[in-house]
Order: C-alpha cells, then sequence, then structure tokens
C-alpha cells in the first residue's frame, strides 16, 4: 500500500490507519522549508503555518529553543571582542533608561500647511463703491467727457498746490536766488541796440558816466596822485604806465561785465580784475565781452594794456570770499571787519587796491548778518591804504518820497472824514494804507508794509520795496541803505 501525502496548508488530512506512520524529522534554517521524510516518501511543509501545532511540531520548537541556549552558552565562553562589549553595554544602558532622550522627540509636530489657490481673495464690493468698467484693448484713448473733465480739475488742483508751494519756498529762500535767477533771464541785445533803441538810454548813459566819474577819481593810489601833483586825470596821456604800480580789482556784483571798458580807461593801470556774481549766465557774457575787448585792441585809449581777468561765481554777501582761488593767492585777511580783533584791525592784511560794488550794494541790507558779512569781506579784501567804491539807490530821496506819501495818505483820511454822513457806495473798496507807491512808465518803486511816516528807518536793515525798471529790472526785491546809518 502506498504511503499518503500531507500538505503543508492544512486542507487534506492522512487517512486513519491502524498503525501510526513512522516520520523522522530533519531541521534546517528559517529559510529553507521543512523535510519530513516518512518511510521514503517526502512531503514539503512550511514553519509558517496557520494549522494547530501538532506534538511533533512541539518537540520540534522545543528542541530549537535548546539548541540556542545551547549557542549561547558556548558563546559566553567563547571571549567576545571590543565592539561587541560596548554593543551590550549600549543595550543594557538603553533599556535602563540612562541614555538621554533625543532632542527630536521634544518637538512639536509640523503643522501640515494648507495649500490655497495663488488667485486673490474675492471680497464683496461695498455698497458705495462704483461699478467697475470693463475696458477693451486700447479702450484707453476712448475716455469719456466726464473722465477727461475730472481729470483737468484734479490738474489744475495739482498746478495751483505746485505754484503756492514754489511760492513759499521763493520767499523762505530770500532775496539771493530771487535776484540772480532774474539776472540770468535778462537777454543781451548788444551796444548798438543800448545806444539807439533802448527806452531808457539816457537813463543808461546818465548811470555809465557816474561809474566813470568814480573810478577816474577815487581808484588812483595816493602815492601815484602825489606824483601827478593831483591834476586831472581824465584826459591826460602823459601817464608812464610802466613806470607806475598796477592796481588790482575785485568788483562785487560785476554782472555782465558793463564796467570792464571803464577800468581800461583808469588814470593809474590795473594789473588784474576778478569779477564775482551769483548769476552764472551773466558770468559768461561778461568773459565773451572780456575776450571781445581783448581781441579788438590791445591797448587802451591811454596805451594800458589790456589787464587779465577772472569770472567766479559767487554769492558776495551772504558768505565769506576766503575760498574763492584767485582771492587766496592774492590775499585776504578774515580777521578784520565786524567782529574782527582790535590789533589786526591797524594793519590791512588783503591784497587789492581797491574793492567796487556797482548797484548792488543794497541787496546785502535784507538784514544785519548779511551787511555785516559785506563788510567784513570788503575789510579782508583791502591792502592798506584801499578803497572802496559803492553805488546805491539814494536813502534820501526815498525818504522823502515815503513822507510825501504818508502826508497825501492823512489829507485823503481827512477828506473822508469830512464825508462821514456818506456811506460808500456798493462795490466801492478802499485803498491799503500800508502800500507806498511812486513811478512813471519807466520805473516804479513799491513797499509793501508798513513804512516809518517820518522818513527814519529804524532799524538800518531789512526795509524792503520792489523795483521794475523799463528794459532791466522786473520787480525784484531790494532794500534801503540808510546811509548814515551805512557810515556809522
Amino acid at each position: 500500500m502506498e504511503a499518503p501525502t500531507i500538505e503543508a496548508n492544512g486542507k487534506s488530512s492522512p487517512p486513519a490507519t491502524s498503525e501510526p506512520p513512522q516520520i523522522q524529522v530533519k531541521e534546517t534554517d528559517g529559510s529553507t522549508p521543512l523535510t519530513i521524510e516518512t518511510h521514503g516518501d517526502v512531503v514539503e511543509g512550511n514553519r509558517n503555518t496557520q494549522n494547530a501545532q501538532s506534538p511533533n511540531e512541539k518537540k520540534r520548537k522545543l528542541t530549537e529553543s535548546e539548541q540556542q541556549q545551547d549557542k549561547a552558552k558556548q558563546q559566553e565562553h567563547q571571549p567576545r571582542s571590543k565592539r561587541r562589549r560596548q554593543e551590550e553595554r549600549l543595550q543594557r544602558n538603553r533599556k535602563r533608561g540612562k541614555t538621554p532622550p533625543s532632542a527630536y522627540s521634544r518637538r512639536d509636530v509640523p503643522v501640515p500647511e494648507t495649500r490655497r489657490s495663488p488667485s486673490p481673495i474675492r471680497r464683496t464690493p461695498s455698497p458705495d463703491a462704483p461699478v467697475r468698467q470693463r475696458k477693451r484693448p486700447g479702450g484707453g484713448a476712448r475716455i469719456n467727457t466726464a473722465n477727461m473733465e475730472a481729470l483737468r480739475r484734479r490738474q489744475e488742483e495739482r498746478d495751483r498746490q505746485q505754484q503756492a508751494e514754489a511760492e513759499q519756498v521763493a520767499h523762505a529762500r530770500g532775496v539771493h536766488d530771487v535776484v540772480r535767477q532774474h539776472y540770468n533771464a535778462v537777454p543781451e541785445r548788444g551796444r548798438e541796440w543800448r545806444k539807439t533803441e533802448s527806452k531808457i538810454k539816457g537813463l543808461r548813459s546818465f548811470n555809465n558816466w557816474i561809474k566813470s566819474s568814480l573810478i577816474q577819481k577815487f581808484s588812483p593810489s595816493e602815492d601815484f596822485l602825489a606824483r601827478h601833483n593831483d591834476r586831472d586825470l581824465a584826459g591826460s596821456a602823459s601817464v608812464a604806465p610802466d613806470e607806475e604800480k598796477p592796481l588790482l580789482i575785485v568788483d562785487l556784483g560785476c554782472g555782465k561785465g558793463g564796467d570792464l571798458g571803464k577800468w581800461q580807461q583808469a588814470p593809474q593801470p590795473v594789473e588784474l580784475y576778478v569779477g564775482l556774481d551769483p548769476a552764472e549766465i551773466s558770468l559768461d557774457q561778461a568773459r565773451e565781452r572780456y575776450m571781445q575787448m581783448k581781441n579788438q585792441r590791445g591797448r587802451g585809449r591811454r596805451g594800458n594794456l589790456i589787464f587779465h581777468a577772472q569770472f567766479t561765481p559767487k554769492d558776495c554777501f551772504g558768505e565769506s570770499l576766503a575760498d574763492v582761488p584767485i582771492i587766496q593767492r592774492v590775499g585776504i585777511d578774515e580777521s578784520v571787519g565786524p567782529g574782527g580783533s582790535m590789533m589786526s584791525s591797524r594793519w590791512g592784511g588783503g591784497g587789492f587796491d581797491v574793492v567796487v560794488s556797482m548797484f548792488t550794494m543794497h541787496y546785502a541790507f535784507e538784514n544785519e548778518v548779511k551787511t555785516r558779512q559785506m563788510l567784513k569781506n570788503v575789510a579782508g579784501l583791502l591792502k592798506k591804504g584801499g578803497r572802496f567804491i559803492g553805488v546805491g539807490p539814494n536813502s534820501d530821496v526815498i525818504s522823502a518820497k515815503v513822507v510825501e506819501a504818508h502826508k497825501k495818505r492823512k489829507q485823503k483820511e481827512e477828506d473822508v472824514k469830512k464825508k462821514a454822513t456818506e456811506e460808500p457806495e456798493d462795490g466801492e473798496v478802499e485803498d491799503s494804507t500800508d502800500v507806498v507807491e511812486w513811478g512813471n512808465s519807466i520805473y516804479r518803486v513799491k513797499f509793501p508794509g508798513k513804512t516809518p511816516e517820518d522818513g527814519v528807518f529804524r532799524p538800518a536793515f531789512g526795509w524792503k520795496y520792489f523795483y521794475f525798471m523799463e528794459e532791466a529790472v522786473e520787480e525784484i526785491p531790494e532794500y534801503v541803505v540808510p546811509w548814515e546809518a551805512f557810515r556809522a
């Protein structure tokens, strides 16, 4: 009779027999299947079976545990390596809880980031918000009339704000920048136009005659006048220029160089002319005039050589002139003038013979600080025996005009008192009593604020008026120069 076959999955069972079969078990490692021999027939099975364990299987497991214990005992008697001992010690310590806990175990569980759409969140529009109009490509060129009117009004409002801010800045920056911009904007019309077509050619000739007379009379040194016996040098041609010591000149506010020819005709020859002015464009025109004069003639009417000239943009009254290179080379003494020491004032430490200020000195009387700075610059530039020549509006005439204006105002007030019962008609506006103004079609002087009724300007600084001159000056601020206060 053939022996039955036993399947490892337990789906079939051996048939019942009177004699139990003789089974021999061979143990192998865990990775190979279990082999069971019964009378020469082979049955294959697996350790990890799901059927109930038979007594033979229990015996087999018991045999395995005994083998492991024997193996462990054999390993205990065998010498262990150092690395093995360290691993065992680490395992024992880990079981006892001696190792420090991991830092990562104390951290919070990371919160997963919620993914959202990159599109902006849609908000419900407020009920007052206007409906947004959709535009087609190129629809910006088809703006309706209402939008155009709104844009125009906003632009006008911005322009008014910018103009108001510009006026505030102009008022805060003082007279220096206003005067500089004005004279930079005045065009150069040429000498022929000034002599023939100008409306104020008579006034120009009068002013030039005044300046020429001052240069002829007061520019020569005392030694020069003593050698020539104080004779009239205006038409003399007997002066030997090579034997005379030439002059060094500084012109404060030279403008377009209108006085270059007058200095060329000076009795005492001029070696150096330094022109200072805050208006850069005016200085460019002065350089051009100097080059024309230099190219046309090498000598003046008296036979004088054309002097060397330099032009530098500079505020002559609001700051020191010690930083101008040509002035540093010639010489300036900053210790003299208002606020200087008494010992230094006895000696002229400057290097220039003459300092002139032709129709510019009144700009320094904006305040006392500028006036003192102007006098300090003049005193520091002049050498011992030097001369200062200045031209400005006559303060006596201005005082007389102010007194006359106040008399007319008082007379008008008395006439109004006589007609006190008569009320002003609708729309009639009374004249301002603070404004004093006089002039004609050629010139105009206007005081915007209060003026002294007696015509005495106290204090001596800050008495501003606006001056207009046809073809020359366009309503720029100037200041009264009280002559007695200036002399003091």
